[in-house]
């Protein structure tokens, strides 16, 4: 069972950095609008605050979770949305104390979670540790796109591990949402760390098989970039068919983004 306190520090760790870019901004660019469409940088921040407080149902109250799943079900469309809309018409005093009580309070609930239990959540059950990196996943990519409004590049860390794995499980879960059968045959995905390091998912004969920067396959997975543009490499049919639908993020198929030609 993995153990889920390295994970939960490194959630800290990606909310505090986040924090530090959005703390001291005036309100013309918490309305600033980022790579996402129809989303401010106060829609990222508020999509965050509102997800954090679903997992902090999810986790301690799982009555009141179930209702608002029963209320999302009644605009399965929309329900992301207007909880962002909704978060980001507050002032962005209110909305930045927000985030910082609900994250607070779902750190707080993971780090006091029993051994072994799974929590409700919009697609399958999850473990305290596929909760923490769920949640570094999403505030690493909305990150990303309050970084991208604000025009600061953001300095990449061996935290991304966490989205690597996620991204390489939920290689199954890609393939089905769009209706595809996944592969039978295990894929090798080797991956080059922010430090240096090699990551290695898979067996090493296998014959489907994914390499590049760790980076790239966060931007991915998370549908930050297009294929495209990035520097990953596919050998076999069924590694470079992944390669076009991956995603980590529950949900239906994601849009992503356009291509921007800046492949190397």
């Amino acid at each position: 069972m993995a153990d889920p306190m390295p994970v939960i520090d490194d959630l800290r760790a990606e909310s505090d950095e986040l924090d530090l870019l959005v703390a001291e901004l005036s309100p013309e660019q918490w309305a600033l609008p980022t790579p996402a469409s129809g989303w401010t940088v106060a829609h990222q921040i508020a999509h965050l605050a509102w997800t954090d407080r679903s997992s902090v149902l999810a986790v301690t109250d799982q009555d009141a979770f179930a209702r608002e799943v029963e209320a999302a079900l009644t605009s399965p469309g929309d329900f992301v949305d207007n909880g962002a809309e909704e978060g980001a018409g507050k002032p962005p005093a209110r909305l930045l104390a927000d985030w910082r009580a609900g994250r607070k309070a779902l750190q707080h609930a993971l780090r006091a979670a029993p051994d072994g239990v799974r929590f409700p959540w919009y697609g399958p059950p999850m473990s305290t540790a596929s909760m923490a990196t769920a949640r570094l996943m999403e505030t690493w990519a909305h990150g990303l796109d309050v970084a991208e409004a604000l025009g600061v590049a953001r300095t990449s860390t061996d935290r991304l591990r966490h989205i690597v794995r996620l991204g390489v499980r939920t290689r199954d879960f890609a393939f089905g949402v769009h209706g595809l059968t996944p592969p039978f045959e295990e894929f090798h995905v080797e991956l080059r760390s922010p430090s240096g390091e090699s990551w290695t998912y898979g067996p090493g004969d296998a014959s489907q098989r994914v390499t590049g920067p760790a980076l790239d396959f966060c931007l991915l997975v998370t549908q930050r970039a297009h294929r495209a543009d990035l520097a990953l490499r596919a050998e076999g049919p069924d590694a470079d068919q992944w390669l076009d639908i991956a995603q980590a993020f529950a949900g239906p198929p994601g849009a992503g983004r356009e291509p921007k030609g800046t492949a190397t």
